[in-house]
C-alpha cells in the first residue's frame, strides 16, 4: 500500500505541527472532543508517527495513551519522540487488545487507509468499553470520488471545480504527492454509517469542519469551496465509564 516506502517522506512532510489539514480543520475539532471526556485508556488506530498520541498525552483530562500501527519505520519514530509511550504494531481489522480495553479509540484519518474497513470499524467497537466513544476524521467521500482526478484546472492553473465521479463504486486508488505514495481507499458515505451501525454504536456529534481563522481569510476562502473532511464521534451503548 505504500507506506513502508513513502513511511520517511511521510514524517518529513507532517513535521511536529502536521499539515493544513489537520493544523487548521481538524485538530481544532478533535483534540477538544477527545479531551472532553476526561479518558483513561484511549486507543489511536493508525496512529503513525505518533503526533495525535503525543498532543492527547500533553492535554488536560487525558491519561493512558496507545497507538497502534502496522508501517515499523512510523512507529519507530513515535517511540524516538516519546520514549515513555506505548506504540503496538499491528493492523485495525485484528486488534491484540481485550474487549473493552479503552474508553476512547481514535480513527484520525485512517479509515481511508484500511483495505477492510468493516473489520477494522467491528474492531474499534469490540475494544471499546461500554459508554465510551469511537472519535473519526475522515477524508469527505465526495472528495474520495474525485481522488483519482483532483482539482480541475483551467489554461492558467486556476482551480476551476471538484470532480465527483462513480461515487457508489468502492475502489482503491494510488495517491501520491510531495515523496508520498499510498492506496487510498473510496468508499460511500453509506458504507461508514452501515458498518457503524451495524456495530451497535450510536452517532452522538457529525461535523463537516471549516478552516479555523487561524489559516488566514484567504486559506479559509479556499478551503470553503469543497471541504476535505468530515468528524464523527459514535458512543457504545452501556453504562456510563466512571
Amino acid at each position: 500500500n505504500g507506506w513502508e516506502e513513502s513511511a520517511g517522506a511521510w514524517i518529513r512532510d507532517l513535521g511536529e505541527q502536521g499539515d493544513f489539514g489537520r493544523k487548521y480543520v481538524l485538530d481544532p475539532v478533535m483534540l477538544p472532543r477527545a479531551v472532553a471526556r476526561r479518558p483513561r485508556r484511549v486507543l489511536d488506530v493508525g496512529c503513525g508517527e505518533g503526533r495525535f498520541c503525543r498532543m492527547l498525552k500533553a492535554a488536560e483530562g487525558t491519561a493512558a495513551t496507545t497507538g497502534l500501527d502496522p508501517t515499523q519505520e512510523l512507529l519507530e519514530a513515535a517511540r524516538a519522540k516519546d520514549p515513555g509511550g506505548e506504540y503496538i504494531e499491528g493492523r485495525a481489522e485484528r486488534m491484540p487488545f481485550e474487549d473493552g480495553t479503552f474508553d476512547l479509540v481514535v480513527s484520525y484519518l485512517s479509515l481511508i487507509d484500511i483495505p477492510e474497513v468493516r473489520a477494522a470499524i467491528a474492531e474499534m467497537a469490540r475494544v471499546l468499553a461500554p459508554g465510551g466513544a469511537l472519535l473519526i476524521a475522515n477524508l469527505n467521500s465526495f472528495n474520495t470520488a474525485g481522488g483519482e482526478l483532483g482539482w480541475v484546472k483551467n489554461e492558467s492553473g486556476q482551480k476551476q471545480h471538484y470532480p465527483v465521479d462513480r461515487y457508489l463504486e468502492e475502489r482503491s486508488f494510488w495517491i501520491e504527492w510531495r515523496g508520498i505514495r499510498i492506496v487510498n481507499h473510496h468508499r460511500p458515505l453509506r458504507t461508514y454509517f452501515e458498518a457503524l451501525l451495524g456495530a451497535g454504536l450510536q452517532l452522538r456529534y457529525f461535523d463537516e469542519p471549516g478552516a479555523s481563522e487561524a489559516a488566514g481569510p484567504a486559506r479559509v476562502a479556499q478551503y470553503a469551496r469543497a471541504p476535505w473532511f468530515l468528524v464523527m464521534e459514535w458512543e457504545k451503548p452501556g453504562s456510563e465509564i466512571q
